[in-house]
């Protein structure tokens, strides 16, 4: 429960903090919750029926991409693309990490199935996906946590 929380913490701070920042925020999150007992905000069957899966999330971004005009060559490799890497990774989408995508590229790469260019072209479709729902979700949700003010 606290490696969610800390990742979902993580997450919310991704567009403005850069890497050794957001290192450091976790070093941080993991010795002042050390000892802190975290308990869950709703029950899981609950929590479950209220989290988007992977698949709708890919339709909705495929769905924008469509609005956007892209062609239907560019929307098929768009599908493929993250579909692959969310098979891959094998999390729920709101918990796949920075470091997960850097994995799953570099695997990706050393297994030989790509050159740089390619690779790149992922990232960018990678980036695209997560950047999109992060900014549609994270802002939109209140946290277990919030404070009334």
């Amino acid at each position: 429960m606290k490696e969610k929380l800390v990742t979902e913490i993580e997450q919310g701070m991704v567009d403005i903090l850069d890497n050794a920042q957001m290192e450091r925020l976790r070093k941080v999150l993991s010795y002042c919750l050390f000892n802190v007992a975290v308990a869950a905000c709703q029950d899981e069957s609950a929590q479950n029926t209220n989290e988007q899966s992977n698949d709708d999330m890919l339709e909705i971004f495929l769905a924008s991409k469509r609005v956007e005009g892209c062609s239907e060559k560019s929307m098929k490799y768009y599908r493929s693309t993250i579909q692959n890497a969310l098979a891959t990774i094998v999390k729920g989408f709101k918990h796949i990490t920075t470091n997960d995508l850097r994995q799953y590229l570099a695997d990706y790469q050393k297994n030989g199935k790509a050159g740089k260019v390619t690779v790149d072209n992922i990232r960018r479709i990678l980036s695209s996906f997560f950047r999109g729902w992060r900014t549609r979700t994270i802002f939109s949700r209140v946290p277990c946590a919030a404070s009334t003010r």
